[in-house]
């Protein structure tokens, strides 16, 4: 799918709080650069909300997105803020309909800046097959914001076959996971401290709203778990499996799929790939029968062409995260405590 937006030319080089006032600069600033971009019948009303209608059951969800930087390798906030709340939806088993979006923008942010976070707001949602139909835009003094911040609300429909709830977990499931791990996390600390690296480490943000759909429209209620391993990893989305099903989890370093100059990279900054945030990767739990079926239908997408089965709930060992090294050996995965890379999505 080739999809194309310009970038808007805004009639004024920088945001100042007058474009936060709701007066003639927040009509210009919206007329110039978001409504003519992001435009489609819903939001040329230009209201303050939006009007719509869904059948059946519906998915919400809401996030919020603080990045540093805004623009990093592979992407920036704004591609992020639309993947990300499309990602929380897809992962209830829903397919995104409907976003709102709102700015929070700091004064003296360069036009230019906020034109290219606006392209790639749209090229995203267009990429996902979303709307954005409503939002809002504020401005805060300078020196108390970092540039620009972003909320997202979406609304979709639940995928007829969906069934994606963790009582529906069992002993003996499979834990698949469906891409490289780390590489967002690795990205965006690579890029604030410097570091070079001889492959250029990007990040995963993608859409996962289409081959979520796929594994519904092709194994229905056989999936019956989605997580997508954000901020603390995948360790802090398996150990709040193993917690609220009282169940155990054991999986195996050998098959973790993570991209040699991302484990490299771990290794001299100190971090465990298994903590560190992604945002193009899920775990799914689904049957054991079906897991290799599965596997064998991310592999095929370009968006999850590294998935590998990784381990099995059990109920050995209750409400623990066991990981079987490549030297043999076990131990536990406990949740991230503290904070391993702030602002991080």
């Amino acid at each position: 799918m080739q999809l194309s937006c310009s970038v808007p030319k805004f009639e004024f080089d920088v945001i100042t709080m007058g474009h936060g006032s709701g007066g003639l600069l927040t009509h210009r600033l919206l007329q110039s650069g978001v409504f003519d971009i992001l435009k489609n019948d819903m939001l040329d009303q230009q209201h303050d909300g939006a009007v719509f209608e869904l059948s059946g059951k519906l998915a919400f969800t809401t996030d919020s997105y603080v990045i540093h930087p805004v623009f990093f390798k592979g992407g920036n906030i704004g591609e992020l803020a639309v993947n990300g709340t499309v990602n929380d939806l897809a992962m209830c088993g829903a397919i995104p309909r409907y976003l709102s979006l709102s700015f929070i923008l700091e004064e003296g942010l360069k036009t230019t800046t906020l034109g290219k976070i606006i392209q790639s707001i749209k090229l995203a949602a267009d990429k996902a097959e979303v709307q954005i139909v409503t939002g809002d835009t504020k401005v805060v003094e300078q020196g108390k914001g970092d540039k620009i911040f972003i909320n997202t609300s979406g609304i979709g429909t639940l995928h007829p076959q969906a069934q994606i709830h963790h009582n529906r977990i069992a002993s003996e499931d499979a834990i698949i996971i469906s891409n490289s791990i780390a590489n967002h996390g690795i990205a965006i600390m690579s890029q604030r401290e410097g570091l070079e690296f001889e492959t250029d480490i990007v990040s995963d943000t993608r859409p996962l709203n289409h081959i979520v759909n796929k594994l519904l429209d092709d194994f229905g209620a056989d999936i019956k778990f989605l997580r997508d391993a954000t901020r603390g990893g995948v360790a802090s989305v398996l150990n709040e499996v193993a917690e609220i099903t009282g169940l155990g989890i054991e999986i195996e370093q050998a098959v973790l799929p993570v991209e040699p100059q991302v484990e490299g990279a771990c290794e001299m900054l100190g971090f465990d790939p298994l903590y560190v945030a992604n945002e193009g990767v899920f775990i799914v739990v689904v049957k054991k029968e079906i897991a290799e079926k599965v596997v064998s239908v991310l592999q095929n997408d370009q968006a999850t062409k590294k998935a590998s089965l990784i381990g099995f709930v059990n109920s050995q060992t209750p409400k623990k995260v066991l990981l079987k090294s490549k030297i043999g050996g076990r131990r536990v995965v406990n949740y991230l405590t503290g904070e391993q890379l702030p602002r991080i999505c």
